[in-house]
C-alpha cells in the first residue's frame, strides 16, 4: 500500500511540476519548434555555454524531452532499444525500460530514432520496428501497449528490396495529442495509415487511409476552418479530420523509396513539405460551398530538404538546402530571400541542422556539433553566435528556461547560457 501511494504522489507531482516552459515533445510544446513565448536568450551572450550536467548514453538518433522536472530519451543497450528518465536539474537517473530489439540499417547509428512524447503523466515512445507504448511517466512501467505490425498489418522490411518509407528506415516520425486522443502514423492495409488512439487506454477511436508512414511527424491545425490531422506519407501530403478521420484532401508526392522526413510546416493555410527529390512543395488549403479543397501553390527545387524539418517565423520560412547552405525563403511566394552556402562543414555527407525559434532569433545545431545563434530576419543573414556544443548528431535540442538538452552518439547534455 505505501509503494502505491508513493507512486500516486510521484505522479500527481509530475503533473503538477509539468509547466508551459516544458520541451514535452517532437519540435516543443506546439510542434512547431518554437520556444514558449516569454522565454528569451540572454542580451549579451556568453563565450561559451555552461556545462551543468553531462552522462554518457548509448547510441541513437532521437532527441531528448522535458518535462515536470525529468528528462526522458532512448537509447541503445546491449541489443534492445531503451527508454530512459533522468532529474533535468541534475541527470541523476530515475528508471530506464525496455522498449524493443535494436534496429540497424547502413544509414547512422543503431539504435531507436523516435522522440519521446509526455503528455500528464505518461510518456510515449515508439520503436523503430513499431512497437508504441504507453509508460507512467513516475516509474516507466507499461500502461498499455501496441503493435503497428502485430495488430494493424503494417509492413516492415528493413533496408531491402523497394520498400518505401517507415517500412524501410523505421517509424520515427511523433504521433501528436490533443485532448484524450492521441494520433499516429501506423501504417497497414487495413486502413490504418493513421490511427486515433484513446490516449488513456490505447483503444483505437477511428483508422483512416493505406498510406505507408513517412517519416515526419504529424501535426494539427485549424485549416480552412476545419481541425486537420496532416501527415507527410511516403506517398502524399494528406489532410484528414481530427474528428473521425474522414480524407478532406490529398495531394500526391512521389519519390523513389518515399524518403519522406519533414515535419509538415503550416503557415495560414498553407502546409508545406519536402524531400529531397520532389523539392519544396506548398499547399495552399481552401474552402468553396462548404468543400474543403487543396492544391499546390508553389514548388522549389532550390529550396529541397533532405530531412531537416524547416521552421516558420511569420510569413518566413528558415531550412537547410541541398547545397549544405542555409536559407530563407518568403511562404507566399517560393522565392528565397538569402541563402548562406556552405553552412553546413563539407564532408561526411553533412546536410542536416535542428532549427529552433526563441524570440528573435533561431538556434541551429548543425550535424557537426556546433550550435549557430543567427537573428530571425528574412532581410539578411546575421550572425550573433557559434559554439561547439557536442559531437556528430541528429538531435533536435529541448529548450527551457535558459538551458538546452542535447545529446550526440555518446553524451545527453545540459548546458545553460
Amino acid at each position: 500500500m505505501r509503494n502505491t501511494w508513493s507512486c500516486v504522489m510521484v505522479a500527481t507531482l509530475l503533473a503538477m511540476a509539468a509547466s508551459g516552459a516544458d520541451w514535452p515533445r517532437w519540435r516543443g510544446p506546439d510542434n512547431t519548434g518554437h520556444a514558449p513565448a516569454g522565454q528569451t536568450l540572454p542580451k549579451a551572450l556568453p563565450p561559451q555555454l555552461k556545462v551543468v550536467w553531462k552522462l554518457a548514453v548509448g547510441e541513437g538518433l532521437g532527441s531528448p524531452v522535458v518535462s515536470g522536472g525529468r528528462v526522458f530519451y532512448l537509447d541503445h543497450q546491449k541489443g534492445r532499444e531503451m527508454v530512459h528518465a533522468v532529474e533535468a536539474d541534475t541527470g541523476r537517473h530515475i528508471w530506464s525500460a525496455e522498449l524493443d530489439e535494436v534496429f540497424r540499417d547502413a544509414q547512422s547509428v543503431p539504435g531507436p530514432r523516435f522522440t519521446p512524447l509526455v503528455d500528464e503523466n505518461r510518456v510515449y515512445v515508439q520503436s523503430c520496428r513499431g512497437e508504441l507504448r504507453c509508460l507512467d511517466a513516475a516509474d516507466g512501467h507499461v500502461l498499455w501497449r501496441t503493435n503497428y505490425v502485430k495488430d494493424f498489418g503494417a509492413v516492415f522490411i528493413g533496408e531491402r528490396g523497394s520498400a518505401t518509407g517507415a517500412s524501410r528506415h523505421g517509424y520515427t516520425g511523433s504521433p501528436v495529442i490533443e485532448g484524450r486522443h492521441m494520433f499516429a502514423a501506423v501504417g497497414g492495409t487495413s486502413g490504418a495509415s493513421v490511427v486515433c488512439f484513446d490516449k488513456t487506454d490505447g483503444k483505437v477511436v477511428w483508422k483512416s487511409q493505406n498510406d505507408v508512414p513517412g517519416y515526419g511527424g504529424l501535426v494539427l491545425s485549424t485549416i480552412a476552418g476545419a481541425r486537420h490531422v496532416i501527415a507527410f506519407t511516403a506517398e502524399a501530403v494528406i489532410g484528414l479530420s481530427a474528428a473521425d478521420g474522414a480524407l478532406l484532401w490529398r495531394v500526391p508526392v512521389k519519390t523513389a523509396l518515399g524518403r519522406h522526413v519533414t515535419t509538415p510546416v503550416v503557415v495560414e493555410d498553407t502546409v508545406i513539405v519536402a524531400s529531397h527529390q520532389a523539392g519544396m512543395v506548398a499547399v495552399k488549403v481552401s474552402r468553396t460551398d462548404g468543400d474543403i479543397k487543396a492544391a499546390v501553390a508553389w514548388t522549389s527545387k532550390e529550396s529541397a530538404i533532405n530531412f531537416a524539418s524547416p521552421v516558420a517565423v511569420g510569413q518566413y520560412l528558415y531550412g537547410v538546402g541541398p547545397a549544405r547552405n542555409l536559407f530563407c525563403l518568403d511562404v507566399r511566394t517560393g522565392r528565397q530571400t538569402w541563402s548562406v552556402d556552405n553552412f553546413l562543414k563539407s564532408g561526411g555527407g553533412r546536410h542536416f541542422a535542428s532549427l529552433l525559434v526563441i524570440d528573435a532569433h533561431i538556434l541551429v545545431l548543425t550535424d557537426s556539433g556546433e550550435l549557430v545563434i543567427i537573428a530571425a530576419d528574412p532581410k539578411e543573414y546575421r550572425e550573433a553566435a557559434r559554439f561547439q556544443v557536442c559531437g556528430t548528431n541528429w538531435c533536435s535540442p529541448a529548450w527551457t528556461d535558459g538551458r538546452l538538452y542535447l545529446r550526440d552518439a555518446r553524451e545527453l547534455k545540459c548546458l545553460s547560457f
